[in-house]
């Protein structure tokens, strides 16, 4: 399975908020934000799932019905739905640009942690001593909690090698080895490639908190710097769940970058710092999967040695 930072959601949250869409009242509560952001979040995520391709679907079906068929000892039939599933990828084969993967299903999980940065920093320190002291299942237990964000993982057709599976099965049958075709087809009915896209819910509640205090900046300061404390909270609850950037932009610079705009909140610049830090926010949020995945060939190498 390959997981991979949700980039169109994410930008799009960030460029102009999930507030954009359902937009608090003014003098909202930072509950109420926090409840709009999330629900904002998840309606996007519904409306960014991938189109699925209708052919492979089918295709999918006559695969299934030719190793049923086989199954019955029909192999002429079995030939026939082989036939069908191949002609199902022929407008999509024929492509100059075939997509490598094809979308056959969407499925979206949305886990939030419940709790503040505070809470979330002591149960990984728990789970340190848990584990020092050799209680990894009682570790576990305590980990798994430590995440919130939205998945949407789109199961895919692997173009490049479910094709060519078809075409081995339609050979043994006509070889007679009816045994290896079910097998091949048994196979390529179960590969699918899994592409994980993740928005981590913290980094969307400080988007929005950021932006409704933009919001009311010049008629309420006292409303917008209680946002922009929520913020930084949802910010270090990012951190402590380990929601981790390359970027340049760090999680104490945002945590600065909000400060000084709680300092200067009444200066004529104070649309322009929060213009700014909306764009720190963005490039450190889509940085975050790719030191993820880093850090995890860091691990698989140092496991190897």
């Amino acid at each position: 399975m390959k997981k991979i930072l949700l980039s169109t959601l994410v930008a799009s949250l960030l460029v102009s908020g999930s507030f954009a869409k359902e937009t608090a009242a003014k003098g909202a509560t930072v509950k109420q934000v926090n409840t709009i952001a999330v629900n904002n979040a998840k309606q996007d995520a519904k409306d960014h799932k991938a189109k699925l391709v209708q052919e492979a679907i089918d295709s999918l079906k006559y695969a299934h019905d030719a190793l049923v068929s086989l199954n019955k000892k029909d192999t002429k039939s079995a030939k026939a739905n082989i036939e069908k599933a191949l002609g199902k990828l022929d407008v999509v084969l024929a492509s100059e640009h075939a997509p490598k993967l094809l979308p056959v299903d969407n499925v979206i999980t949305v886990q939030e942690f419940i709790g503040t940065s505070k809470d979330a920093k002591a149960a990984v320190t728990l789970a340190g001593v848990l584990l020092a002291d050799g209680k990894v299942q009682a570790a576990r237990e305590i980990l798994l909690p430590l995440k919130s964000e939205i998945d949407v993982t789109v199961v895919n057709l692997p173009l490049a090698t479910y094709p060519d599976a078809l075409k081995l099965a339609a050979k043994y049958i006509n070889d007679g080895e009816v045994e290896k075709a079910k097998a091949v087809l048994a196979t390529a009915l179960s590969t699918f490639v899994e592409v994980t896209t993740v928005a981590p819910i913290p980094l969307l509640k400080a988007a929005d908190l950021i932006a409704a205090a933009a919001a009311i900046a010049s008629e309420d300061t006292k409303q917008a710097k209680v946002y922009l404390s929520a913020a930084q909270e949802q910010l270090k609850l990012a951190e402590a769940l380990g929601y981790v950037s390359k970027s340049d932009v760090t999680y104490k610079a945002l945590d600065e970058a909000i400060d000084d705009i709680k300092d200067h909140i009444e200066s004529k610049e104070i649309k322009a710092k929060f213009d700014a830090l909306k764009a720190k926010l963005k490039d450190f949020t889509s940085k975050i999967f790719s030191s993820k995945e880093e850090a995890k060939k860091e691990a698989e190498k140092a496991s190897k040695k």
